[in-house]
């Protein structure tokens, strides 16, 4: 939940800044190469992993590299269907991340575990839907 609040906090300072600075065309190939270099290193660092805890970490840093492209196009073109895509991106990525994290679980705690990750991410998905955009 803290990183759920962290990446909308995040996401929403960014909207703010956005529409004072619109960003040009070579900030953005710049920032598209730095999401893809930044997932690239994230993933590496899951290699060393293993088991659940790789699975993990592969689904956070995909979640965080599909975010911070969701982000990117909110910057470069600011509108609130793009606003949405960020919001949907986070509810994936919170939502396949704490499903992951239910694998270490097992029986009725695994079960309940699944069902709060879902109940969050249908809460998450109606807000979005209440979003303009």
């Amino acid at each position: 939940m803290k990183q759920h609040l962290l990446v909308l906090a995040i996401a929403s300072s960014c909207f703010a800044m956005s529409a004072a600075n619109a960003m040009t065309k070579d900030e953005y190939k710049v920032a598209k190469e730095k999401i893809s270099a930044d997932y690239k290193v994230a993933k590496a660092k899951c290699d060393t992993m293993k088991d659940n805890a790789k699975d993990v970490c592969e689904k956070e840093a995909k979640g965080v590299e599909n975010v911070a492209k969701a982000q990117l196009e909110q910057d470069y073109k600011p509108s609130a269907g793009h606003a949405k895509k960020v919001a949907e991106e986070t509810a994936t990525m919170n939502y396949e991340v704490a499903k992951e994290k239910c694998d270490d679980q097992s029986g009725d705690a695994k079960s309940a575990c699944v069902n709060q990750a879902k109940a969050d991410h249908d809460k998450a998905k109606a807000d979005i839907k209440a979003m303009k955009g």
